[in-house]
This record gives C-alpha cells, sequence and structure tokens, in this order.
C-alpha cells in the first residue's frame, strides 16, 4: 500500500485535513470514548471557544477542580464545578465512558462522581457557546446538562425553574458550599437566605423579589436581562437599568461567598469596554445593596461571623472586622469570626477580685453594634455609668451606649454592623495594660525569662568597655546631625498626606509644567478654577487640575481630612480622584478628564439630545448621588448639584464632580453657589430659612436638574415672553396638572413616544422639588422610582405644604 509520501496530492489533503481533525476533538461534539486528564493539560472547548470544561487546577498544583470556565478570560473564571470543593489529586480523570455514563474518577481509578441522566444513556456530549455541558441520547434529546445542576452562577439563555437553589461557595477561592443560599421557591419568591452548615436549616430570609405565582421561571436571557416570568405573564425584572449588549460583553449572576447576588459583565475587547474598566468584572447591579444592615436574623452569625462586625469597604463589598483585643479565628477567611485575646474575667467567687487593681478597661469603637446580643437593657444612663455596668458585670464582653441606652451583650455576639447612621458607640471591655489576662506565649515562661536574663549580661559586659561607650557617643552626634539636616530638607519639601490609597502627590512645579501654566482654562466655580493638563509620563492622558480657592481658615486640616474621604470613593458615575497638591499655601486637585464637557453644555446647546441620551444621564446622576448619600463609608452631601458639575465622559455617561468639596468654603460660601439666591432654583428652600441642611437639599437640585433634563431649557429663563414660564419648577407643575406634558418637550416625538417614562420622570422630579423637605424621598428611592422598580404616586403641589402652616 502507498504510503501518503509517495503520493504529494495526498500528503497536501493530510497535511490540510490534520488541523481540523484536532479542531473537531477540541471543539466539535465530544463521542463515546473521549477523556479528559489532569496530566494532559486539555480541555473540551465551545465551538467560539469562549467556555471550557477540565480540569482546573486550584490552590496547589497537584489539586484540580472538574469545571466549567470562561476559557478567554485571562483569570479563566469558573462558572460550574462537577463536585463543588471536592478537590482530585493529579493523575484523576473524566471519561464519557462506552456505557453512556460521563464518570470521574480519581487517581487510585475509584469512580467519585456521575452525571446522573434522566433518560437512557448519552451516546456524546457538547460544551456550548453558553457554558451549559450537555449529554445527548440517541434520539439529540438532553439527557443531562449543567444548567439544570447550577452551583453558585447562572449564564445568559439559563431558566430557572421553581424549588432551584444557587449555594455561594465558603470563600473567593474554596469553592465548597458556603452558608448563603438563593432559592426560587415554590410559592415564586425568589430568597435570599442564611442557612446552617452543620445541618442545612435556613435562617429568616435577608432579601426575597416578593413575587409569587405557580409555575414561574427565572430567565437570565440572552439580552443579559434577568427577570421572574409569573403564571398570568407579567414580567419581575431583576435588572436595574440599562444592560450591555452580550455580543461585546460576557456575563454572569453569581451568589457571591459574602452572601451578596450580583450580576456581573466582561468586556470581549478593549474597545467595546466604553465606561466598564478593560480586563475585569465590574458589577452592573446587585441585592441586597448593603447585607451589613440587611441581616437581622436573631439566629446564625449574620453577614460575618460571630464576634466580628460588618462595614461596606470602598468598593462596596462587605468586610468583616474583630474589636480590639480580638483575633480572627481563621485568618485565611475573615468571614468566620473573631475570639478574644484574653481570658474574660471569671464569675467565680475566687476570680479576678478588685484588690488586685483593675484588670480590665473599655475601649470605644463609634457607630457599631452587635444588635442581636442583648441580656440587659439600662435607661436612663450616661456613657461612664455604661461604662461601670459592663466592667462590675463578670458576663459583660461589650457594652453599647446610644443616647440614655446601654445594652449590655455577652459572647457570642452576632450581626456584627459599622455604620454611620447608627449614632452610637461600642464598649469593648478588654486586659488593663499589663498582659497577665493574655493567653500565654507557645512558647512558654521560663524561655522568655532566660531571654531576659541574657539580655542583662550582655548590656553590663558592654557597658563596662569605655570604648564602647566612646563609640556610643560619637553614633550619637551623627544621627544628632543626619536628623538635623532632615528636619531642615522637610521644612521645603510639599507635605504629604498619607491617604493609604493609590493617589498621586504633585508638586506646584509639576502642575505648573503639565498645565503649560495654568493656560487653558476649563471653567470657574464655588470651588476655584479648572485648567486643562497632560500627563505627559501616562502617555499623554488628559487631566483636570482645579486649584482650590477661598478655603476655610483651618484650611490646611480641613484640606487632609476632606482629600482622605474623596480619595476613598469610586463609582462609575463620579469623577475620578488621581492625585493633589498640597504645597504650601497651594491646595489642587487632580481630576480624570472628561471629554465631552460639562451637562450644562449639552442640554442647552445648538443640539437637541435624543431622548434616550438624557434618560441616561438622569439615571447616572441619580445613582452617583445614591452612592453619596447612602453607599459610600461616609456620608456626603454635595450641595451643588447642578448642569455645570456634572460631566459627560467618552461615552456620554454623566460624572458627578466637586463631591466632597463643600466643607473646604468658608461658612456662608456653600449658600451662595448660585445667582438665584431667594429664588426657587437649584437651592433647597431650607438654606433661607435656618433649618437643618441635610441630603434633602441634594434631592432639591436634582429635582430642578431632572426638569432640566427632560426640557432642555434652564431653570430661569428671563428673556421668555410668557412670565409664567420663566420659573422652571413653576411652570413644569403647572403642565403637569393641565396634562400638557408635550409643552415641556416641545413636542419630541422621542420623548411623547415614551409617554409613561415622560410621565414617570416628571412626578418624580416635583416629588423632589417639594418645599418640605420631609415629603422629598431618598435619592435611593428616587433612583428605584426613575428605573420603575417603585411606584410613583401622584405628586402635590411643591408650596403646598408650606402655604398651609404659613
Amino acid at each position: 500500500m502507498a504510503s501518503a509520501l509517495d503520493n504529494p496530492l495526498l500528503f497536501l489533503l493530510v497535511l490540510i485535513l490534520f488541523p481540523l481533525s484536532v479542531i473537531a476533538q477540541t471543539n466539535g461534539r465530544i463521542s463515546l470514548g473521549s477523556s479528559l486528564s489532569t496530566s494532559d493539560n486539555s480541555s473540551w472547548v465551545s465551538p467560539s471557544g469562549d467556555f471550557a470544561f477540565g480540569f482546573k487546577p486550584v490552590a496547589d498544583k497537584n489539586l484540580f477542580l472538574l469545571a466549567i470556565w470562561f476559557d478567554k478570560v485571562p483569570e479563566k473564571t469558573i462558572v460550574w464545578s462537577a463536585q463543588r470543593g471536592n478537590l482530585v489529586l493529579y493523575g484523576s480523570k473524566v471519561e464519557l465512558k462506552s456505557s453512556g455514563q460521563l464518570v470521574l474518577s480519581n487517581n487510585q481509578g475509584q469512580e467519585i462522581w456521575t452525571a446522573e441522566v434522566t433518560t437512557g444513556s448519552a451516546t456524546s456530549a457538547d460544551i456550548l457557546d453558553t457554558g451549559n455541558l450537555v449529554l445527548w441520547n440517541s434520539n439529540s434529546g438532553i439527557t443531562w446538562q449543567s444548567f439544570d445542576h447550577s452551583t453558585d452562577t447562572i449564564l445568559p439563555s439559563q431558566i430557572l425553574d421553581m424549588g432551584t437553589t444557587l449555594s455561594s461557595r465558603e470563600t473567593e477561592t474554596n469553592y465548597s458550599s458556603g452558608k448563603f443560599e438563593l432559592r426560587f421557591q415554590t410559592d415564586g419568591n425568589l430568597t435570599l437566605y442564611t442557612t446552617n452548615l452543620l445541618t442545612n436549616s435556613l435562617y429568616n430570609a435577608y432579601w426575597s423579589s416578593g413575587t409569587a405565582g405557580t409555575n414561574s421561571q427565572m430567565i437570565f436571557n440572552q439580552s443579559g436581562y434577568i427577570y421572574l416570568r409569573q403564571t398570568n405573564g407579567s414580567l419581575h425584572n431583576l435588572t436595574l437599568g440599562n444592560i450591555v449588549s452580550t455580543r461585546d460583553f460576557y456575563h454572569r449572576a453569581t451568589l457571591d461567598f459574602d452572601g451578596v447576588f450580583r450580576q456581573y459583565v466582561y468586556p470581549k475587547n478593549s474597545s467595546s469596554s466604553g465606561n466598564w474598566v478593560a480586563g475585569s468584572w465590574s458589577v452592573v447591579w446587585s441585592v441586597p445593596s448593603d447585607i451589613c444592615l440587611t441581616i437581622t436574623d436573631v439566629l446564625g452569625s449574620g453577614a460575618c461571623g460571630f464576634n466580628s462586625y460588618c462595614r461596606l469597604n470602598e468598593i462596596q463589598r462587605p468586610s468583616c472586622y474583630c474589636p480590639p483585643n480580638y483575633s480572627y479565628s481563621d485568618p485565611r477567611n475573615t468571614f468566620k469570626g473573631c475570639e478574644p485575646d484574653f481570658v474574660l474575667q471569671s464569675c467565680e467567687p475566687n476570680g479576678a477580685g478588685k484588690e488586685s487593681g483593675p484588670q480590665f478597661q473599655m475601649t470605644e469603637i463609634m457607630n457599631t453594634d452587635w444588635p442581636s446580643a442583648d441580656y440587659e437593657w439600662y435607661t436612663p444612663v450616661n456613657e461612664d455609668q455604661c461604662r461601670e455596668t459592663c466592667l462590675g458585670d463578670c458576663s459583660c464582653a461589650v457594652a453599647i451606649f446610644k443616647g440614655a441606652n446601654c445594652w449590655t451583650k455577652k459572647l457570642p455576639m452576632s450581626n456584627g454592623k459599622m455604620y454611620a447612621n447608627f449614632g452610637g458607640k461600642a464598649l469593648i471591655k478588654v486586659p488593663f495594660g499589663n498582659s497577665s489576662l493574655q493567653f500565654p506565649s507557645p512558647s512558654g515562661s521560663n524561655k522568655g525569662k532566660s531571654d531576659r536574663s541574657t539580655l542583662i549580661l550582655i548590656t553590663w559586659t558592654l557597658l563596662g568597655s569605655s570604648v564602647f561607650l566612646n563609640l556610643l557617643f560619637l553614633v550619637a552626634i551623627l544621627l544628632a546631625a543626619i536628623f538635623i539636616k532632615h528636619k531642615k530638607l522637610l521644612r521645603h519639601q510639599p507635605e504629604q498626606i498619607s491617604l493609604g490609597m493609590n493617589l498621586r502627590s504633585f508638586t506646584y512645579k509639576e502642575l505648573e509644567e503639565i498645565t503649560d501654566g495654568f493656560k487653558q482654562e476649563l471653567g470657574r466655580g464655588a470651588f476655584g478654577t479648572v485648567y486643562k493638563g497632560m500627563l505627559v509620563s501616562n502617555a499623554g492622558n488628559l487631566i483636570a487640575v482645579k486649584q482650590l480657592e477661598r478655603l476655610v481658615a483651618d484650611g490646611d486640616k480641613e484640606f487632609k481630612a476632606e482629600i482622605t474621604a474623596i480619595g476613598r470613593i469610586h463609582h462609575r458615575n463620579l469623577v475620578q480622584l488621581l492625585g493633589f497638591c498640597n504645597e504650601g499655601s497651594q491646595r489642587l486637585l487632580v481630576y480624570e478628564f472628561m471629554s465631552n464637557g460639562s451637562l450644562s453644555s449639552f442640554l442647552f446647546g445648538s443640539l437637541r439630545p435624543s431622548w434616550n441620551q438624557r434618560t441616561q444621564i438622569a439615571f447616572g446622576v441619580a445613582r452617583g448621588l445614591t452612592y453619596l448619600h447612602e453607599e459610600c463609608g461616609t456620608q456626603i452631601i454635595h450641595c451643588d448639584i447642578k448642569p455645570q458639575n456634572i460631566l459627560l465622559d467618552d461615552s456620554f455617561t454623566a460624572r458627578i464632580s466637586d463631591f466632597g468639596l463643600a466643607k473646604l468654603l468658608h461658612a456662608d460660601q456653600t449658600r451662595t453657589n448660585t445667582g438665584l439666591r431667594g429664588t426657587r432654583g437649584y437651592v433647597a428652600p431650607e438654606w433661607f430659612r435656618n433649618m437643618p441642611i441635610t441630603a434633602k437639599v441634594d434631592v432639591y437640585s436634582f429635582g430642578t436638574l431632572l426638569l432640566e433634563i427632560i426640557c432642555c431649557r434652564k431653570n430661569v429663563e428671563l428673556g421668555l415672553d410668557d412670565m409664567d414660564n420663566v420659573i422652571l419648577t413653576d411652570w413644569a407643575y403647572d403642565c403637569y396638572r393641565e396634562r400638557r406634558l408635550n409643552l415641556l418637550v416641545e413636542e419630541d416625538e422621542e420623548a411623547l413616544s415614551d409617554a409613561r417614562r415622560l410621565e414617570r420622570f416628571v412626578r418624580v422630579a416635583i416629588w423632589c422639588i417639594q418645599e418640605e423637605p420631609s415629603l422629598r424621598p431618598s435619592m435611593k428611592k428616587v433612583t428605584q422610582m426613575l428605573e420603575g422598580a417603585v411606584e410613583v404616586s401622584v405628586p402635590p403641589d411643591p408650596s403646598s405644604f408650606i402655604s398651609s402652616i404659613d
């Protein structure tokens, strides 16, 4: 028989077909007898190459997880695993056997997992472009699929029927089942629970969709939207706002190890990333918004483990912290709780007595509470009485003091949380001064005594040498000279602020060069003048440099405090602070440059923006303000929301600027940040009535801004013929009351064709501009109303409440 080498045409045909045969084995239908091993570093890949199934190394090069992952994402994000956290050793194998069973065998050849088929045996398998691993029977019907056995993640095109459960991981890198579950219950309600891992029993739900009905389904559609389809055909949308295209982004929704259900997107290439960070997963929505505050069940440990407290960090994810003199039970998993580093005083008669001196003292943590661990309540008492009560009570580990109330608590404590609005403090009982109550060192006390004796002997030996004393004297003189020189140098250096974040400290000279001598002015405002600059060292990136003016008298101290707060804030609808200058009397801030300028220029220019663009801008501003008011570590009231302070990036996404700067101005400066003092405009009426200034002043300003976005006109137009139309807020309410919304949008066909949203937006704006602050909704509720998640009732006349009490 002639070989291929003897026939050039046959040889060429073999060369052409050989690569195709390899691809078929990798991306084609998987036939009976196919197998994967930990040793061959291969996988079964979907036709597009987006997903792969195989052995994924985890934690250790000899430990593997049989899983499905995003194969084109560099970190190979896992979306499903066969045995959750049960890892296998090197030498294990998975095989689609000739019997039609998909079987996982360990390195000893023992079968440890099988895909339980529903009808007959499988004749082939596929890893689909949806991320679904499917076993087919002889009739091309599905006999098993990974979509029916979800772990912690669901993907577009996946449908969950009632009774389905998602379980979180134990940690970010431990794929064992964690303590959180998402259940699509048989009554049609989607719920989030904490569980008791020992018995798998459920505690009370900490979030639910509030839906009901038989034969409901949870659908993650191919466009990237997640919703509940109920029996009567109605849809309950879980996905808030607009979702980016699945054509340009990978999507997944995961019940994360911290108990939050999040939808993520990942740009498929840098050109499609738009406003999202290329090369990373970004969160587009999540529930609940603050799990630290949401879990309130008296059973279980809460979001974090026992004796720890939960707080949202700078990226709005829960972190768990230990009180003073407490340590993590498992340093590798900070969500497992904390244990005291000392022995609490004994309640026995021979326990720690007063004659030995005070052995405990109280240290405090502000705005922290363990609401589920009370055993006694004292009122009315002052803080000193609360401290003494706990110190004199051998059962008391922590006392919570708020107002004139004192709650004493004993270990273990659950549901610990720190949040700015609590208004109280936790008083923690800790050892007083000496270490007699600390747990003993593993090395033993004898070794400590030996070390001290050795140290004393060496010291006296050295001091007995006059040569050593002379050398010591010379070294002291040298160190003093170095210290004096260093101190002089520091006087001439720009002062550095230790912010603990990735902010760059610029010198004033650097910023002069970057801005070409502060040549190109971008704008002026209450906080100072903004100049355009370019970072030559950073590929010519454009920046905006704000030179602050009219700071408060104690400006240096205020500057440090506010920059520390601003630098920790990150949100897609806020302008990002990149750096600062704090040199002498110069105070400058360096921001990312917004290429499309201010909302003022965009709205009031010669071209009218589309209705869709305007609605997306409104959503963005609302979400940014919601973050500042309720979701970042410390509440920030902007005090100057207006179109000039809303900037637009490359994608025309709204980005709020100048947040956190109000405290830097003179006391009366924030009250004159508009030329419309005394008229209804951006400034809330309480500024002029000596009423308390709260976050509701921003809600009022947003209401005016929202009307400007709807109408594409300024809040005051002095050149109009009809004097009734001069003040936008008055005219808008008149148009709403008289059902003439078409006048507000100047017969804009796109807006009028979206009549329900148009009316909803106008209603929301009128609620925001109520002259009585208590009638205005919070920005969180404003956002929900704009997005249609909360019904918007008919608003009253904005001035009716004030008029009724005058």
